[in-house]
């Protein structure tokens, strides 16, 4: 992997984790050697979530989210967080997850007092 490659890795895995700490997650870069759920690309406190971050101008995103579902071992759902240059982050994830992440969510409405 070319030096500029890494770099802009490296830069998009701060940029997520700088957002998930806007929003009152604890996040930080990940051990970047390994490709798997020990080492991913960002480590933090989202139970079940193993997060992948790219950073490109051209993604194909099943590919993507093919690879994060390969590296994500124990964790129970794969999210791709990415974006292009000058763009605003995107978060992607399959479809039923997302559901069943709105479904748990509208439960934990539903059942407030």
């Amino acid at each position: 992997m070319m030096v500029n490659s890494r770099q802009k890795g490296k830069r998009g895995e701060l940029e997520v984790v700088h957002l998930l700490k806007e929003y009152g997650f604890d996040a930080r870069r990940g051990q970047q050697f390994k490709g798997t759920s020990d080492s991913p690309d960002i480590i933090h406190d989202i139970h079940g979530i193993y997060i992948e971050v790219k950073l490109r101008q051209n993604l194909n995103l099943h590919t993507t989210i093919e690879k994060a579902d390969e590296e994500k071992e124990d964790y129970q759902k794969s999210v791709v967080f990415h974006r292009k240059n000058s763009k605003p982050w995107l978060v992607t994830l399959h479809a039923g997850d997302f559901l069943k992440l709105l479904v748990e969510l509208l439960d934990e409405t539903r059942s407030e007092p």
